[in-house]
């Protein structure tokens, strides 16, 4: 188990243990729970940090003011979930679980640019459409007996696709090509949502012996579950969200 990494984690290391089919499902239940309890956390905490922005003039000076300082926060963002994925393994459970509290918190600040744009109430109603399409499909990935673990190269490539077509189009501004790019999010992150939820599943076992690994495979777990819903979200606003 010492040479768990996260991109590791669809494919758990055997055991010895011989586990009947209802204690095999009640370890990934009692994971699961875990890893769920880990991304609703962060989503609280980025979701109230995103709130104190919004109604704090002085936190989107400070955020916003400066466009150096708001991109820095986003690279940061990039790093610390790059550097979670690469170092997890020699990190232990409690500065896992501290970085990702961070990246929440950082998240939150990025994020408080949402109710500067959109009003409260559509916010919180695309939340819940949101919360509903990422709960039917987060179901169908753990519930479904299909292996999913097909859909990994195609949904890697599209992701890298649509974050190039993205940048493109910061430059090139065009109205038809934004709403094509927010549909393709849309539905790549769903497919996503199914797709990770499997993966994440499949890391029940990995730290079956070991509970500091254990919670550390259910942080990677929620920290790779709450980017699909943060995503999921963003790409929803474009089309439900009514601006100020």
């Amino acid at each position: 188990m010492e040479n768990f990494t996260p991109d590791q984690a669809q494919e758990p290391r055997e055991t010895q243990i011989m586990l009947s089919a209802e204690e095999a499902a009640a370890i990934q239940a009692r994971f699961m729970t875990q890893v769920y309890g880990w991304m609703a956390g962060a989503l609280a905490v980025s979701g109230g940090v995103a709130m104190l922005v919004g109604a704090s003039s002085d936190l989107q000076e400070l955020v916003f003011g400066n466009r150096l300082v708001f991109w820095a926060m986003l690279l940061l963002e990039i790093f610390l979930v790059g550097y979670i994925g690469a170092r997890l393994m020699s990190m232990s459970a409690s500065q896992a679980i501290g970085a990702f509290a961070a990246y929440s918190v950082l998240n939150g600040l990025t994020l408080g640019i949402v109710f500067m744009v959109y009003t409260a109430d559509s916010v919180g109603s695309v939340f819940f459409i949101t919360a509903g399409t990422f709960g039917a499909m987060s179901l169908y990935g753990y519930f479904t007996r299909t292996d999913l673990s097909s859909w990994g190269n195609l949904l890697f490539m599209a992701l890298v696709g649509l974050f190039l077509a993205s940048l493109v189009n910061l430059f090139w501004h065009n109205g038809t090509f934004y709403w094509i790019l927010s549909s393709i999010g849309v539905l790549l992150f769903v497919a996503l949502t199914a797709y990770d939820t499997q993966k994440v599943k499949a890391m029940a076992f990995v730290g079956l012996e070991d509970e500091e690994l254990d919670r550390k495979a259910a942080v990677w777990g929620a920290l790779t579950l709450y980017l699909d819903f943060v995503n999921l979200f963003l790409y929803l606003l474009r089309f439900f969200g009514r601006r100020r």
